[in-house]
């Protein structure tokens, strides 16, 4: 659904995105029957998928432990293979040969280890720097994933503030069943990333999420920074999760049973 003819494109309106380390929060409202909200500090990378070899350095490696790590098998088809093949694969076969540029990921990165991405965004554009398309990858604590792509009927560009519809069809959290939709709109920049996910039931809207930052240039201090402000961030991730799921169950919201995961990995 576009939102105004007046807005501007995602990559017109800063320039071309480039690889960055972004600070900013995680932000969930639930608003029934119970309201339950937070809001956590965190930092994320955004890189061009096609050169993350090239950011490794003294505090950065590819498919190897050191302070921060990006590992192939934590995406994509989960085979250790690289991801932009399969990625490239899945948007042809989906009728998305528009999106045929740059394919920039928006994750958090191994930290000394460890990872755990409740979700990734690759945001997928044309030789233009014109947005067509975003898959959003989502995990749960279960060591299940799924992916929702969005992107306009006719692939036209995508423009800062449309939104995307998406049926829910892979269960996340057992406080919430496996129905409704999601509502997906994107607000991203060369020096800032907004990504906003509602969701509604069949009793209308449930949770209000988003997920935000302000970026500067990858590079060993920014790292540094990172890992002084956020040394357990990626630990503290589930920790977090679970400390949210005590807080529901003392508040009394109802629990439900997870069901078996969709057959298809991908849904539109």
């Amino acid at each position: 659904m576009r939102s105004g003819a007046e807005s501007p494109s995602l990559t017109r309106e800063a320039g071309p995105l480039k690889a960055g380390i972004f600070f900013g929060d995680v932000m969930h409202v639930r608003l029934r029957p119970r309201r339950n909200a937070f809001r956590y500090r965190v930092f994320f990378l955004r890189f061009p998928i096609s050169a993350i070899e090239r950011l490794e350095n003294a505090l950065f490696s590819v498919n190897r432990w050191n302070i921060f790590s990006f590992h192939y098998r934590d995406h994509g088809p989960r085979d250790g293979s690289h991801p932009e093949a399969w990625l490239r694969n899945l948007l042809s076969c989906e009728g998305l040969q528009a999106a045929d540029g740059e394919i920039m990921l928006q994750t958090f990165p191994r930290m000394l280890g460890y990872v755990f991405n409740p979700i990734s965004f690759w945001f997928c554009h044309d030789r233009g720097g014109a947005l067509r398309a975003v898959l959003c990858e989502v995990n749960n604590t279960f060591g299940e994933h799924h992916h929702y792509l969005v992107s306009h009927p006719d692939a036209v560009a995508i423009e800062a503030g449309d939104s995307f519809v998406a049926r829910k069809v892979f269960h996340v959290s057992p406080f919430c069943e496996v129905s409704g939709e999601y509502r997906f709109e994107f607000r991203v920049g060369a020096d800032s990333s907004h990504v906003r996910i509602d969701y509604d039931d069949a009793g209308g809207r449930l949770l209000r999420t988003a997920v935000s930052g302000k970026g500067g240039a990858f590079s060993v201090r920014g790292l540094l920074r990172a890992f002084t402000l956020y040394p357990w961030m990626t630990l503290g991730v589930v920790v977090r999760i679970h400390f949210q799921a005590l807080r529901l169950r003392i508040k009394g919201v109802p629990w439900f049973m997870k069901p078996v995961p969709p057959e298809r990995e991908v849904s539109r």
